[in-house]
């Protein structure tokens, strides 16, 4: 569960994180993580998360939302029946929060612009 997050930094079951991170559909915190391409996101930079085939990807597009998901990522997306969610990482990291007791849920934040 995020219980916490500010510009650069993010709690997530009481640990801090201050990178870009991704979280699996099993729970696991991936840290570290930064896109080949800075503010796309694409379907290489998930493949990890699309794996486990979840019904939902979250992505945090930082605090302004500057990050947006590369055009091939959501047919790729859509063609698998995988719902993506893009918001600016404050209210997608709420998003991931009600998803995640009821749907199988991979998320993606970036966590400063």
């Amino acid at each position: 569960m995020i219980t916490g997050y500010s510009f650069g930094k993010i709690c997530i079951d009481g640990t801090w994180y201050d990178r870009d991170l991704k979280i699996t559909s099993a729970g696991v915190v991936l840290p570290g993580w930064w896109r080949a391409s800075g503010h796309v996101c694409t379907r290489e930079d998930v493949q990890d998360l699309l794996r486990d085939e979840p019904d939902i990807l979250v992505l945090g597009q930082g605090k302004p939302g500057f990050m947006r998901a590369d055009p091939e990522l959501r047919r790729f997306l859509e063609g698998c029946g995988i719902v993506l969610v893009e918001q600016p990482t404050a209210q997608a990291l709420e998003s991931f929060n009600s998803f995640h007791s009821r749907k199988k849920v991979a998320a993606g934040f970036h966590l400063t612009c």
